[in-house]
């Protein structure tokens, strides 16, 4: 593949006028390629995408593609770049930052009907998929061979695996296993000029460039996903859970740190503050202390004795950073209810409050004490409500803010309460997302964690890839236009930082 470094205009394709684009002339052109149940263009039909998980930003696209092969995903894309229309690719919707809402004079080019399990490689543990299938249906397939696939973002019983890759989605046990990346051998997708291409490979290393890395987590503005290759792993023995209660948040973020300076990589080690853990039991009735004003989940797996080893060294460091009370499951059941509050925590908020935003920041560890308290000042500030559940042990924060879009102006200011959020996590060391993405939700925080050397070098690699800036425009990388009205808007606002250290314009 060969395609021009491009230096990064001012004035970039998310500022472009597509208005020029002709819906009959793309609909003509699409309905040679595909049959006229895969092509969706009267308004109901386009109702359904017009938002991912984020509802609060809706779009309407011109058309909606629903493919089946490969091919026909080529011959789109082709058609797409030659009348210049803006295409946004998705997976099961499911994204919490915007990232697949629609351009409204450009194409969805929907996934849905890529669900194959193409094959499932016991012995060398591996699974090729296609990106439609859902996270936790690889896991399904696997386990008759005693395996299964490590990352379980919450949303796993919908979430499909092209999103994931595209999000480079974590999950509760990613401080172990790791994140999407770290479970992937090889992804095969098509560029906006409607060339096949693979990242990756089925040996331990590939000639040439690594790009692995660089088109996971890209969000769907290098290439469209058409095949992936996951790696399966062997399911533990034994896995057993810790709940630790703490009566100071504090404590509980010292006790992350202090597990992890310890060198215990636990499977999954996760935080929530005493409004998610009452929201949780509520309604799930996972048995969590509701007088703890934090409690950790700590999970240990692997063989029975090596489980029963780290649980005893876990549990001396929770004890004598100040733990209230320390439970360990006493069976499967116990475990699976421990964690099914963690993993009901979005839903939980849902019950308790009409709308809530969900935030995606993460920090060093051993701030997440501080953190907390900021954002207890915050919703004094704001005057909303905030439940806070992490994936403590890699600092990646969830903070849900609970408002009602029915009230005048209440969405706005959740959109500030968390935008503060974001800045402070970059303040204290950390970055505006862990694997939501960036999508539109936090583009404005990519120029405060930026400079413009650095925005120039995201738009460069995109133009290598996607010359014309169609894939996805507008999402994810800011331009200098942007960074610059946004920086004038922090400079005339009057809403005073939330931290001495955060970025001011």
């Amino acid at each position: 593949m060969t395609a021009p470094i491009l230096e990064a205009p001012a004035f970039s394709a998310d500022e472009r006028d597509f208005s020029r684009v002709d819906k009959h002339r793309l609909v003509t052109a699409l309905s040679r390629v595909l049959p006229s149940a895969c092509l969706l263009h009267d308004l109901e039909d386009l109702r359904p995408y017009e938002c991912d998980g984020m509802a609060a930003l809706r779009q309407l696209p011109l058309v909606v593609a629903l493919p089946e092969t490969e091919a026909q995903v080529v011959d789109i894309l082709r058609i797409c770049a030659e009348q210049a229309v803006p295409v946004v690719a998705r997976g099961a919707g499911t994204g919490l930052s915007g990232g697949a809402q629609p351009h409204r004079f450009g194409l969805v080019l929907s996934l849905a009907r890529f669900k194959k399990i193409l094959q499932i490689d016991a012995h060398a543990r591996r699974a090729v998929v296609q990106p439609g299938v859902r996270n936790l249906a690889i896991s399904e397939a696997a386990a008759p061979h005693g395996l299964y696939y490590a990352p379980d973002p919450s949303s796993q019983i919908a979430c499909t695996i092209g999103g994931n890759v595209a999000e480079n989605s974590g999950g509760v046990h990613c401080l172990k296993y790791g994140l999407t990346l770290h479970n992937l051998l090889k992804v095969r997708g098509v560029t906006m000029a409607g060339e096949v291409v693979e990242f990756g490979s089925l040996a331990l290393d590939a000639p040439g460039y690594d790009l692995l890395p660089l088109v996971t987590g890209s969000e769907g503005m290098l290439a469209v996903v058409t095949e992936v290759t996951v790696k399966l792993t062997p399911r533990p023995q034994l896995a057993q859970c810790v709940l630790a209660a703490f009566d100071d948040v504090v404590k509980a973020g010292d006790a992350v740190a202090a597990i992890i300076a310890a060198g215990i990589i636990p499977a999954g080690l996760e935080m929530m503050d005493q409004p998610a853990t009452a929201a949780v039991e509520e309604f799930v009735h996972a048995g969590y202390p509701l007088d703890a004003q934090a409690i950790l989940l700590c999970e240990a797996d692997g063989t029975p004795e090596e489980v029963a080893e780290e649980i005893a060294r876990v549990r001396a460091l929770l004890e004598a950073s100040g733990a209230t009370e320390v439970r360990v499951s006493r069976d499967e059941a116990e475990r699976m209810r421990f964690w099914a509050g963690r993993k009901a925590a979005f839903p939980a908020a849902g019950r308790i409050s009409p709308d809530y935003y969900c935030m995606d920041g993460t920090i060093p560890r051993k701030r997440l004490g501080e953190m907390l308290q900021a954002i207890q000042a915050m919703e004094r500030k704001y005057a909303m409500r905030c439940i806070n559940v992490f994936h403590a042990g890699d600092g990646n924060l969830h903070p849900l803010i609970l408002f009602d879009a029915n009230k005048p102006g209440d969405q706005h200011t959740a959109e500030a309460f968390g935008a503060e959020i974001l800045e402070l996590s970059v303040a204290l060391g950390g970055t505006i997302t862990g694997e939501h993405g960036v999508g539109i939700e936090k583009i404005n925080q990519m120029c405060s964690q930026f400079a413009t050397p650095e925005i120039l070098a995201f738009h460069r690699v995109k133009a290598a890839f996607d010359p014309a800036g169609l894939l996805n425009p507008g999402k994810a990388i800011p331009t200098l236009n942007r960074c610059a009205e946004y920086g004038r808007e922090r400079m005339g606002s009057t809403r005073p930082p939330a931290h001495p250290d955060l970025p001011r314009f």
